[in-house]
């Protein structure tokens, strides 16, 4: 599929034969909404898998430096919405260096490349097999200052002001909002039981973007983030708070031709949101996360009933999500997890998919869907984008042989999902232009198992199985899609 600039459009073209135009928007559709989820997909299954740094050192020690890296050879398997099975033998090398000065100062740096070998015409954006263009997924500076003073001048203060830049990983609340990389910085200034939590800074270009209709989505992102989140800590086992987080769009916004339409695109939006995280008794955590979706997107280019190409007007969004998750941890020597969670998100009815401008939200009425930049755990297999959502997650995790020499560090887990619509009659990012789902709510049930095992302290195997058994609302085939992924970790 190939996109070209259209800057000067004089007028719309109105003789479009059906045929044609749906045949054109095909090319469009199925493809893109496969690769944003199987980048998603990845991207989870990045970071639950990733090994994690020791960064234990001496205490007399002031100056801290610590480097090396890790490999891992990883093998997946997953069905596409037509029942394809797509195959992957994927290679990471990953190096990284941490240096810190009394904890006062720290440099972080971390780069990974990737080399992806597909089966024949198994792969999602057309590139084959190749190496992933080399990366820094993390670079940065942090300085916390209450450490400063306790270093250097020997005393405490009742508070405390962290600053972070660089390249980073910016996960707000629940996750709900905004889990990105983003090049930019954090402050974050406390005093007795207030905190103050601001962030500012653009998205990695190298990142997926939510709009899979938008040209170069996949590997061209320009999105900025700026807000503030202040909480408070009402006792040791609650911390409320809020937070007001802006997302403006600075992607080309054409206008482009996409498949013969010509479309513009820009969605600046919005998030007022309002929690708590915390604990009831010593056992039981939790997290409460509501937000409201404010801002303004251009409507679809063409009407999604007649075919018939539009005007594109600004409209505004009116959306609204949720997110509740409990954890409860066994106090037994296995260290048994139950987890439950509930995730709601709006829709929007007179879309015909959920995500994207292209046959977005209909010219002249408010967008209602919920869209935004975070990552939750919706499944493996399905792992649908948290729009017109309702979902319910039950999860348990164990170390079953925790005494054992061997398999003392391997967990077990399994996490079980009821995925419906919120409402019958909008669409999901199942939904693209030429296949939609049915007016019904319940979209399908999904059962997800997991193992990590630290088989020494420098490897690490991780082992992911997912399967989906599509209910009413998907259209056409219902078999079960399945989703597989083993990875080695070895560190060094």
């Amino acid at each position: 599929m190939t996109y070209r600039p259209y800057s000067a459009m004089i007028h719309h073209r109105k003789s479009w034969a059906i045929f044609a135009l749906v045949l054109a928007l095909s090319t469009v559709a199925q493809g893109q909404v496969e690769l944003e989820r199987f980048q998603r997909q990845l991207e989870q299954i990045r970071r639950e898998t990733r090994l994690f740094i020791n960064k234990d050192i001496p205490a007399d020690q002031r100056a801290r430096i610590n480097y090396g890296g890790y490999i891992n050879f990883s093998f997946l398997g997953i069905d596409d919405t037509d029942q394809e099975t797509h195959l992957l033998r994927q290679t990471t090398l990953v190096g990284y260096a941490d240096v810190s000065f009394d904890g006062v100062h720290e440099f972080f740096v971390r780069g990974r490349s990737t080399y992806r070998d597909w089966n024949d015409g198994d792969n999602f954006d057309g590139h084959g097999d190749d190496w992933t263009e080399p990366m820094l997924d993390r670079v940065h500076y942090r300085f916390n200052l209450k450490r400063s003073i306790e270093a250097n001048e020997g005393r405490t203060i009742d508070g405390n002001l962290v600053i972070q830049g660089g390249r980073q990983l910016v996960h707000w609340a629940n996750g709900l909002t905004l889990s990105r990389e983003i090049d930019g910085g954090q402050v974050t200034a406390s005093l007795g039981p207030w905190s103050l939590q601001g962030v500012a800074g653009m998205t990695r270009n190298s990142s997926t973007d939510l709009d899979s209709s938008r040209p170069d989505f996949s590997d061209d992102t320009d999105r900025e983030f700026y807000g503030g989140l202040l909480s408070y800590k009402l006792s040791p086992k609650h911390q409320p708070y809020v937070y007001a987080l802006v997302q403006e769009d600075h992607n080309d916004s054409g206008p482009f031709l996409v498949s013969g339409i010509p479309t513009a695109f820009e969605y600046d939006s919005h998030y007022i949101g309002v929690g708590s995280k915390g604990s009831i008794g010593d056992q039981l955590l939790y997290g409460v996360e509501l937000v409201y979706q404010g801002g303004t997107g251009l409507s679809s280019s063409f009407d999604a009933d007649t075919l018939a190409i539009v005007a594109q007007t600004h409209e505004g969004i009116r959306a609204l999500a949720a997110d509740i998750r409990l954890d409860y941890m066994l106090a037994d020597a296995n260290r048994t997890r139950l987890s439950g969670e509930l995730i709601i998100a709006t829709g929007d009815s007179d879309r015909a998919t959920t995500t994207n401008t292209l046959g977005g939200n209909r010219s002249g009425t408010p967008d209602r869907a919920f869209n935004a930049f975070g990552l939750l755990n919706t499944g493996l297999a399905f792992n649908p984008n948290v729009s017109n959502l309702l979902l319910v997650r039950l999860g348990a995790s164990t170390f079953p042989m925790p005494q054992s020499t061997l398999f003392g560090k391997l967990q077990v887990g399994t996490n079980l999902f009821i995925s419906n619509k919120l409402k019958s009659n909008a669409p999901i990012d199942e939904d693209t232009l030429t296949t939609s789902t049915d007016d019904t709510r319940y979209i399908g049930f999904e059962a997800d198992f997991f193992a990590n095992w630290q088989i020494t302290s420098d490897t690490a195997l991780t082992v992911r199985y997912g399967m989906f058994l599509p209910g009413d609302a998907i259209a056409g085939d219902h078999d079960s899609r399945h989703f597989f992924f083993t990875g080695l970790t070895v560190a060094f």
